[in-house]
């Protein structure tokens, strides 16, 4: 039972390496999913992110208006 774990753990450790060095299963596919993700995430955040950039937005304003008066 010990001989097979081992086997099956160098066959998986050997399988990953071959699969992450593979560079032909980069397509279409795998683009358009991570884009849909980024999309997806960006609308669930949509109110935190407004609220960040207005609050950054507005630290920047602050700033440059003590810099030049």
């Amino acid at each position: 039972m010990l001989e097979r774990s081992k086997r099956l753990q160098r066959w998986s450790a050997r399988g990953l390496t071959m699969l992450w060095k593979d560079k032909s299963g980069l397509g279409t596919l795998e683009i358009v999913l991570i884009a849909a993700v980024i999309i997806a995430i960006a609308i669930l955040f949509k109110d935190w992110i407004i609220d960040f950039l207005q609050s950054l937005f507005g630290k920047v304003e602050s700033s440059s208006d003590e810099v030049f008066n």
